[in-house]
């Protein structure tokens, strides 16, 4: 089975006390993103579980709880949230405002593995939207409270994009200079990876970009990170005879627990805390836990991050978001 002591990360000794903080995992009631739920509650912190389906998501809520929230942990809470539309993102977060007075961290988990290329009702495709332009507007509706707690002495908050090592593999020739470039069907050798790969580069050079125009305003620091969980098996449970391809799949791949180390560390870690500066706008892989990595190039392109960044906003007007 794959060894777990190469991440060099204990749940227990490296994440700060966050009791009185406010989090939010979004994709929380499943794989990785619940098990970023677990560690963050367990930590203190009040962690609303982001996601679609109620159902799913209050199982998910009794699941903690009996598995393994402690008196002093924190709380979970459910929130509607629906990354598909973006109309339905900018709601979700409005809900969370009209109910929190503060975030301290918001984990952007949720996302799309791969689907057939399709194009969507207001012309992105489907991965582009989940992936990214969701994400985008739930944070941008949510920034000004993000800022606000900044601003508080002693406040360390944080927004964690989970991005995915395969945003390396997209062709270096890349641009966003209008919507059609949101929408690239890769040809060849398993296309619907690239556009995965496609849509999570995008998220990561939103976050360098993002965390660009934060540093503009010193008065509320906030560390933007993208992080690449590892080889996760999420699916073997979902597979014919899913005893026996666990246990095959985890020969070479990490259970979600293990998933979310990195995601947990860039939200709460003690090293981040020490070391803010350090941290702010980097890209993250996960062997072990929390290792700063050079992203693809187009993530540091600082020209390539103000036309997503524009042709996204030029996007969002056109929609009336």
């Amino acid at each position: 089975m794959v060894n777990t002591s190469r991440y060099e990360f204990d749940p227990s000794k490296d994440l700060l006390d966050m009791k009185g903080k406010v989090v939010i995992v979004t994709g929380g009631n499943g794989g990785i993103g619940l098990e970023t739920v677990r560690l963050l509650a367990r930590a203190g912190a009040k962690v609303y579980l982001a996601a679609r389906n109620q159902g799913r998501a209050e199982a998910c809520l009794e699941r903690v709880k009996r598995e393994g929230l402690e008196p002093g942990n924190g709380e979970v809470i459910w929130l509607k949230l629906d990354l598909s539309d973006p109309r339905d993102a900018k709601k979700s977060a409005e809900d969370f405002l009209a109910r929190e007075s503060r975030l301290d961290v918001l984990v952007n988990n949720a996302g799309m593995l791969s689907s057939p290329h399709t194009i969507g009702p207001d012309g992105v495709s489907t991965l582009a939207t989940v992936n990214y332009v969701g994400p985008y507007v739930f944070t941008r509706t949510l920034l000004p409270l993000l800022q606000q707690t900044a601003k508080e002495s002693n406040s360390d908050v944080r927004i964690v994009n989970v991005s995915s090592m395969t945003h390396k593999n997209v062709p270096t020739a890349v641009k966003f200079d209008d919507i059609n470039d949101f929408n690239i069907n890769f040809g060849g050798f398993m296309p619907g990876l690239m556009c995965y790969a496609h849509s999570k580069l995008m998220l990561t050079i939103w976050s360098t970009t993002l965390q660009r125009k934060l540093n503009e305003d010193p008065s509320a620091p906030i560390t933007v990170i993208a992080v690449h969980p590892g080889a996760i098996d999420t699916f073997s449970h979902k597979l014919p005879l899913a005893f026996v391809f666990k246990f095959l799949i985890g020969f070479f791949m990490a259970p979600p627990s293990i998933g979310a180390y990195t995601p947990a560390f860039a939200a709460a870690g003690k090293r981040v805390a020490e070391s803010r500066a350090t941290y702010q706008g980097v890209y993250l892989e996960n062997v072990p836990t929390g290792q700063i990595t050079e992203p693809h190039k187009a993530v540091l392109d600082e020209e390539i991050g103000e036309a997503l960044w524009k042709t996204t906003e030029s996007f969002l007007e056109h929609i009336d978001v």
